[in-house]
């Protein structure tokens, strides 16, 4: 499957094409050290990306979701898509669409799907990873937990890769820009260019969340905001 096939596939999805372009050729680079984490397939647009450079290298892409739609994708609110409503149960359900996606692009013997709330299947995670793309709930709580959580995991010369960081308000929401400016305070990473909305930022070092982190993170809100 060529890159410009995949820009051109009719998946469900938020993912602007540059941004995909530079994720797929980041993977391609961050696959070669170990596995990736994706955290937030929805119905798997940004996953084609992320499987295919893995793919290429013989790595697996680890892909994590609850499937149950984000804040923002629940009826009544702006991403709303009546298309992912199950309704025998009235709920949001997106692992069949994702699942379509990776068997339409020959992706089942690349991209393991985790099917569970982020912190769950963080409880006793040992694998090490070369990135970690944050694009998961977009609340505060959500965005702070995703980044606590996973970015231990890490390997030094991985990527942490957050999507949707906008510098204002107007724009969009600031729970994705918070815990990018968390990861740089923490002295842990290098600041790679971003792209559109993509930050990018490496692993330099091992370590834990610093109190200077932390307090820029209460600063912003804490964990109590939505």
């Amino acid at each position: 499957m060529t890159l410009d096939e995949l820009l051109n596939a009719q998946v469900k999805g938020f993912l602007d094409p540059q941004e995909a372009r530079g994720l797929y050729l980041l993977t391609k680079e961050a696959s070669a050290l170990g596995p990736c984490l994706e955290i937030g397939s929805y119905c798997g647009k940004a996953t084609l990306f992320l499987g295919q450079a893995c793919k290429e290298n013989g790595a697996i892409l680890f892909s994590l979701d609850h499937h149950r739609g984000s804040e923002e994708q629940q009826p009544g609110e702006t991403y709303y898509d009546q298309d992912l409503l199950d309704c025998r149960s009235g709920l949001i359900d997106t692992f069949p669409f994702f699942r379509k996606t990776l068997r339409d692009f020959q992706l089942e013997d690349t991209v393991v799907a985790i099917c569970s709330p982020s912190a769950l299947a963080a409880c006793n995670w040992t694998t090490p990873l070369s990135l970690v793309f944050i694009d998961g709930g977009h609340s505060f709580a959500a965005a702070y937990a995703d980044y606590s959580l996973w970015m231990r995991h890490l390997l030094p010369g991985g990527f942490l890769v957050i999507h949707d960081i906008f510098h204002s308000p107007e724009e969009g929401g600031q729970a994705p820009r918070v815990i990018y400016q968390l990861a740089l305070a923490s002295g842990l990473f290098e600041e790679v260019p971003g792209i559109k909305t993509l930050g990018i930022l490496k692993r330099a070092r091992q370590g834990e969340i610093p109190p200077v982190a932390q307090a820029l993170w209460e600063k912003a809100g804490g964990i109590g905001q939505g």
